[in-house]
């Protein structure tokens, strides 16, 4: 991996799970105030964990709504299930938020997992294999989609790709996207972005073009350096409903703030 340039950046998950909407947005404008980078959310239908029946919100509404509410964070999924919507629909919802926010959407997007989104809302679930061909298929056709737009969006909205899979995933996110967003440990991520980089060299793409980011659970302290080692710049904190814990946060944002200093912010 390359000597990084790009500025850390820190993310707010919040998973909308389990809380009023009111203490959703509560949340969302005390992370936008706190100073974090990017604030998301998950494209599920039922909680993931905790009673499977709870309180829960969908992922494409909140961020319109999240785009009213917010003036500076970029906003994005965690990620869009490629399966609930179909792909040029995806890239109108995002433009039109991409207006709504000024220009602040990140489209995430990922091949989808939980069985209990499709079965109840009436998708096919399929296999991994024909998940994954689907979101192939999809990708170049929101790419188009977003071409076409009009109005056109405010900037080439930033792609990301969720998911891990060595063989598929990684080479449509060399393919395709600006981001890759993954889960793991530091030695984990560390080789996911060596097989992300081998296959930009195939698809010939610059693997400093695309941003490394990760979900995490644990403090700055006992993380952060190893993260910073495997290339990761954009560090994914999470937080669960009905009341949003902002402590850790805060100090990946004091963490961020002081590694920081000094460093040459990339282009974007």
């Amino acid at each position: 991996m390359a000597t990084i340039t790009r500025p850390i950046r820190i993310g707010f998950q919040v998973q909308p799970q389990h809380a009023d909407y009111g203490e959703i947005r509560r949340t969302v404008a005390a992370a936008e105030e706190a100073g974090v980078d990017v604030v998301s959310t998950w494209d599920h239908f039922f909680p993931l964990f905790g009673e499977p029946d709870g309180k829960h919100f969908e992922c494409w509404t909140m961020l319109g709504a999240f785009a009213e509410a917010t003036s500076r964070v970029e906003l994005t999924a965690l990620v869009t299930c490629n399966s609930y919507r179909n792909p040029e629909l995806l890239a109108y919802m995002a433009g039109t938020v991409d207006h709504i926010s000024g220009g602040r959407v990140i489209l995430g997007v990922g091949a989808g997992w939980f069985q209990r989104d499709y079965d109840e809302y009436g998708y096919e679930f399929g296999t991994p294999g024909s998940r994954l061909a689907d979101l192939a298929a999809a990708l170049p056709r929101i790419e188009a989609r977003l071409d076409r737009l009009n109005p056109p969006p405010t900037r080439k909205i930033p792609l990301l790709v969720g998911g891990g899979g060595e063989r598929k995933t990684l080479r449509l996110t060399a393919r395709h996207a600006d981001i890759w967003h993954g889960f793991g440990d530091p030695e984990t991520l560390a080789h996911k972005h060596t097989v992300l980089d081998r296959w930009c060299a195939e698809e010939g793409r610059d693997p400093a073009a695309i941003e490394r980011s990760a979900g995490v659970r644990g403090a700055p302290e006992q993380l952060g350096d190893g993260l910073l080692a495997a290339g990761t710049t954009l560090i994914t904190v999470s937080s669960s409903g009905p009341r949003y814990d902002l402590g850790p946060l805060r100090d990946w944002l004091a963490w961020r703030d002081e590694q920081n200093r000094g460093r040459v912010p990339a282009a974007r």
